[in-house]
């Protein structure tokens, strides 16, 4: 499953969501988030992927504050500039390459006085770099805040946003709760919720996808936002 676009749409919809993932957050203050669809959660920082032509290498995403935050070029320790990898699959150069795509930043950056590092796994076993690396490589590692679905899905009374990014490692028996949560809270997100369904369970008869939760894939047919990501016979009887 190809997860790395997903977590696109999500920044890309609600980019302040990074401030929850940030070292030193308070993740369960929901008034921090903007949950409210009028207030969608793009008020303090925008989201960019950005390629380093030089070494083809493309950055998942860079979150910069928002020209209101006073901030804007520099970062801050408040608001600092943010590069956001997912990496939910083994690679034993991504060390490496996280490392030379950072420097890289900071070299054709030099404004930035604030930055912060954050990856998304998984969980904490995937094998991304060699077991006893550089001290160089070391110690920008030593900077990236890793943040692992599985601890994260593990939190009581998690913030529905958060929630959402916990949607591709749930087990089956919990996404239907947890999607309705997401939706109740954030109903414009029904169609990145409904995007990462489809991509869960492709192998799925019609009659298995059905049992996703009625009223979400009514409300999001019905908002004409069904588009990738949900199989094509799906999407013909949901309002049957």
């Amino acid at each position: 499953m190809n997860t790395d676009r997903w977590y696109y749409r999500v920044f890309q919809s609600a980019p302040d969501l990074i401030r929850s993932l940030l070292p030193g957050s308070e993740a369960g203050l929901s008034s921090e988030l903007g949950l409210d669809p009028a207030d969608p959660g793009d008020r303090l920082y925008s989201f960019q992927a950005l390629e380093i032509k030089e070494l083809s290498h493309r950055l998942d995403g860079v979150l910069w504050p928002r020209e209101t935050t006073g901030c804007g070029e520099t970062g801050s320790p408040e608001f600092p500039v943010v590069l956001l990898e997912v990496q939910m699959h083994p690679d034993p150069e991504f060390h490496g390459r996280l490392s030379a795509q950072s420097l890289r930043f900071v070299q054709r950056h030099p404004k930035v006085e604030h930055l912060e590092v954050v990856v998304i796994t998984p969980h904490h076993r995937l094998r991304l770099g060699p077991s006893n690396p550089p001290r160089l490589l070391r110690a920008v590692l030593e900077q990236v805040h890793w943040i692992s679905l599985d601890d994260l899905s593990r939190q009581p009374d998690l913030d529905p946003l958060l929630n959402l990014l916990t949607l591709p490692i749930r087990p089956e028996a919990e996404l239907a709760a947890n999607s309705r949560q997401v939706v109740a809270r954030r109903p414009d997100l029904s169609a990145i919720v409904l995007s990462m369904l489809g991509q869960r369970f492709p192998q799925y008869s019609e009659d298995q996808l059905m049992q996703i939760p009625r009223s979400l894939a009514r409300r999001c047919v019905t908002r004409g936002l069904c588009r990738t990501g949900w199989p094509k016979a799906v999407r013909t009887r949901q309002l049957r």
